[in-house]
């Protein structure tokens, strides 16, 4: 669990800073230079996400129940993740879903959350699922009060909705048909 805990503390302690101390943020790119600073943080967060890989792997061999959803609720689980894949294009495909839903990577992130703590009770599961929830939901409420970066994404264009749409439920479907199985170890249909 220690090494889930400190994954998750440096990917979501560098994704915080323009929360916390958006200031700090500013200065750090200034001082560094935007080009450094980048990799810098995505040096960090790549570090971040390797822990919470090895530590979620390493809690589910020795997994601490907390609660055991009731089988329906994979179902539910399933049905939620639908979106996530389309929304989380969208964030890169400028068009009308990303205009719709301004921030459509957090809101690909919460619902992916969500639908995993329906789906899952053990304390790792919790923690990951519970901490990136919770992240979702402050960063989107922060970037109510500061202002926008510009996000890198392709150019607008017409069919980037149907591209996020499709590309998005082709990816879902792989996901169903094994690739979540290959990652992670583990099918959601059961």
């Amino acid at each position: 669990m220690t090494l889930l805990l400190t994954g998750l503390a440096l990917f979501l302690g560098v994704h915080s800073l323009s929360i916390v101390a958006p200031g700090m943020r500013d200065a750090l790119a200034a001082r560094l230079g935007e080009g450094p600073w980048r990799g810098l943080y995505s040096l960090l967060a790549l570090v971040g996400f390797v822990l919470i890989v090895m530590g979620f792997g390493e809690a589910r061999a020795a997994p601490v129940v907390l609660y055991v959803p009731p089988a329906w609720l994979r179902y539910v689980a399933i049905a939620l993740m639908l979106p996530v894949f389309p929304m989380l294009l969208a964030a890169f495909l400028p068009g009308q879903i990303r205009t719709t839903l301004k921030h459509p990577l957090l809101a690909a992130t919460k619902t992916w959350a969500f639908a995993h703590l329906l789906a899952n009770g053990t304390l790792a599961d919790v923690v990951l699922f519970g901490a990136l929830l919770a992240w979702a939901i402050a960063d989107r409420i922060a970037l109510k009060r500061r202002p926008s970066r510009p996000v890198p994404s392709l150019p607008a264009g017409r069919f980037n909705d149907a591209i996020a749409i499709v590309a998005g439920l082709a990816l879902y479907g792989l996901f169903l048909a094994g690739l979540h199985r290959m990652l992670i170890g583990v099918s959601p249909l059961g």
